[in-house]
């Protein structure tokens, strides 16, 4: 007989013919597994049902070439429970796509077969470039109404995708003209993230690591080409960068002071440079164990967070802007504004007819 205080199962959704259909993302990135349930409301959404885990997918990867079998079983793990939700859900439309982990490892596409095999949800490995537009839609609306240039940053777990953005273009055209075309001025895919750049330096001491990880994202972001005419663009009254990443949003959390973490604070948030900065070196300060006892940090990101604070703290050093608006949304909501408002892929029906149905890979279930 389940002890008394055994939760209850909650109850199956109801569905009925005139509800609206739900749409959901999964994104299975270098570090996260992350999944997000939406139904369509207006020009964009309402989420239903969420779901992340750290499976750190891309542990060990740059110095083997190879998914690990300890990465692989984490990722199932997450990758069984997602699909556990969207049953329960009965989503209709599902996209999954895989990032850098899975485009980098020798056996990224045999492990793309496996989760087909295992769970039903087929994944599509996107690259570097179509993981910074659906970045780039997702965070559309933290664009300021006095930027005329805006550079996205979405810090992975194994790479770091660049955007500058024409910001007056995505407000002249809005969300229909968006997810026809962003309109990106440059785009670039520095090759590190939270996972390998921590990992490169893991045999140092963190007061050393953390120097090394500085002066290594400065040179890697310092050879992109169009960084001259990026650093001249940004300078312009009102031009600021959009922070999407977990990095980011602990980062804000932590500057706010906030007790637990709340979407509803982080999102939308601005930082100034000195307040970044502020938060850095107070994580800096302190020892792993006491940032895993940070209620916006927790155990999973206490030995990743100062990589991406690297991440970010060498790129806007290099850069004019002295704000930055906190992006708890990026590509998974991307995913799923493109699958609900953009154009729509034909399906044919029995008989040869065609109707028209979201674009986008996975499962309907």
């Amino acid at each position: 007989m389940p002890a008394k205080n055994t939760p209850r199962r909650p109850a199956r959704p109801r569905r009925d013919s005139k509800s609206a259909p739900l749409y959901a993302a999964v994104d299975l990135g270098s570090n996260n597994c992350r999944l997000l349930v939406a139904h369509p409301h207006g020009t964009g959404f309402r989420v239903v049902d969420s779901y992340s885990q750290i499976a750190r997918l891309g542990e060990g990867l740059n110095e083997t070439g190879r998914l690990s079998d300890a990465s692989i079983a984490r990722a199932m793990q997450a990758l069984t429970r997602i699909r556990s939700k969207l049953k329960a859900r009965r989503v209709g439309y599902v996209r999954c796509i895989a990032t850098e982990a899975c485009r980098k490892a020798r056996n990224g596409q045999a492990f793309i077969e496996r989760v087909r095999d295992k769970t039903g949800l087929t994944f599509k490995i996107i690259g570097p470039q179509e993981e910074a537009r659906l970045a780039v839609i997702g965070c559309h609306d933290l664009i300021a109404e006095d930027a005329s240039n805006v550079l996205v940053i979405d810090a992975g777990g194994g790479s770091t995708e660049l955007s500058w953005v024409d910001a007056e273009a995505v407000r002249q055209n809005g969300l229909k003209g968006l997810l026809a075309r962003v309109p990106l001025r440059a785009w670039t895919s520095l090759k590190l993230g939270v996972v390998t750049l921590s990992e490169a330096h893991a045999h140092l001491p963190e007061a050393e690591a953390y120097p090394a990880m500085l002066d290594q994202v400065r040179g890697v972001f310092a050879n992109w080409g169009q960084r001259g005419a990026l650093t001249e663009a940004l300078g312009s009254p009102g031009c600021h960068l959009i922070g999407t990443s977990g990095t980011v949003t602990c980062l804000a959390g932590l500057h706010l002071g906030l007790d637990r973490y709340r979407r509803d604070r982080v999102d939308g948030a601005w930082l100034t440079r000195n307040e970044t900065l502020a938060a850095i070196r107070q994580l800096r300060s302190l020892t792993v164990e006491a940032r895993a006892r940070l209620p916006v940090i927790g155990q999973d990101r206490a030995r990743l967070i100062l990589s991406g604070c690297a991440i970010i703290e060498a790129i806007w050093e290099l850069l004019p802007p002295e704000r930055l608006h906190v992006a708890d949304r990026g590509l998974r909501e991307g995913l799923l504004l493109s699958m609900m408002h953009g154009p729509k892929s034909p399906r044919r029906r029995r008989g040869g007819r065609r109707r028209n149905r979201p674009s986008g890979d996975g499962v309907s279930v």
